[in-house]
């Protein structure tokens, strides 16, 4: 999972979920080239895209958007999205210079900009140098600049901070945040963390999450903190999921009395068909239902096969991935052992 992938919204649904400023025009949305080439050009690409040739389809999209004059931003959404998963930084960087030039509201801007910052993140990240993050703050900084109510910005640069061994200047844009959103906000939890740990800031978290299990009872992945997770992605159709059911069930009990805490996520579209299952199969741990592979949860986590899992340690810090029927107990134990160990500490605490 990128940077890009794991935590942040498309630059177009992020623009209209910010609040408009008083008497300024929020810009539409644009769609794709202009020039008749351009379209052509962009067409081809997109079946590229279709048929899962994402090399050819980038090359295609940024062939499209240099026949528009680098005014097709479909095509700088396309470039930025692929050019990180790729590794392209070249092509992701020009989009959102692009976007930058192009921005006709002091929203457009600051969202430029943001998606700036994570494609310089997930750069500094994959290349290890501090120059990248320093560049994602100077972007959030303009951002800010351009809009100051925009609390993604303002968690990002928290994160660039934290990154840069900037912890008290972290600290204080994690604050902000917390400031920003309501109190049952699961990312303002994980603002609350790093503001008590700034190191976790730099580790590589389990994104910030929250679902309704069956039982009507709320959960968010902080909310697990000093506690093992096993996450499993899972559906009643897949006969491979069906298949390690039986594993998933034996871990469950196994580790009933150990501070960990087996969390199901249905991919099922039918809620109906989904609740019938789990009732029948006695899957008596924590069950949600996230409607499906474009569900917030599974996005999140990338997941697009299963059976898929992930182990998360009492941190929250992701540890392994698996997908299929992997042997997981192994680093159970090990993970569990050490949140035994963390537990007198924070008892103690308290």
């Amino acid at each position: 999972m990128t940077f890009l992938a794991r935590n942040l919204p498309i630059v177009l649904t992020l623009l209209l979920a910010l609040p408009a400023a008083p008497q300024e025009k929020v810009s539409p949305p644009r769609d794709g080239p202009t020039s008749e080439k351009a379209q052509k050009t962009y067409k081809n690409a997109m079946e590229s895209l279709h048929s899962r040739e994402l090399v050819m389809a980038l090359e295609g999209f940024k062939k499209a958007d240099k026949q528009d004059d680098g005014h097709c931003a479909a095509c700088q959404g396309k470039m930025i999205k692929y050019g990180v998963e790729l590794q392209d930084w070249k092509a992701a960087e020009l989009a959102t210079q692009e976007l930058v030039a192009e921005a006709q509201s002091k929203q457009d801007l600051a969202v430029a900009h943001h998606q700036a910052a994570v494609v310089f993140m997930d750069e500094a990240l994959e290349r290890r140098k501090d120059e990248y993050f320093t560049r994602a703050h100077d972007e959030l900084t303009q951002a800010l600049a351009a809009y100051s109510n925009f609390p993604e910005a303002v968690f990002l640069d928290g994160q660039a901070l934290a990154h840069l061994q900037q912890d008290d200047q972290a600290k204080a844009r994690f604050e902000q945040f917390a400031k920003m959103k309501p109190a049952d906000d699961p990312v303002r939890q994980r603002a609350l963390r790093y503001l008590s740990r700034p190191e976790l800031a730099r580790a590589r978290m389990a994104p910030a999450f929250a679902v309704t299990t069956t039982e009507g009872k709320r959960i968010t992945m902080d909310d697990l903190q000093g506690k093992v997770v096993l996450l499993d992605f899972w559906a009643t159709w897949c006969a491979p999921c069906r298949e390690a059911l039986p594993h998933i069930r034996n871990v469950a009990r196994k580790f009933q009395s150990e501070p960990l805490v087996v969390l199901s996520v249905s991919v099922d579209t039918d809620q109906g068909k989904w609740k019938d299952f789990i009732a029948k199969n006695e899957m008596t741990w924590p069950q949600s239902c996230d409607n499906g592979f474009t569900g917030p949860i599974a996005k999140m986590f990338g997941v697009n096969s299963i059976p898929h899992t992930f182990t998360i340690d009492a941190d929250g810090v992701l540890q392994e991935e698996h997908v299929g029927d992997a042997s997981i107990e192994g680093k159970l134990k090990k993970l569990l052992a050490r949140a035994r160990e963390l537990q007198p500490t924070e008892n103690q605490a308290k």
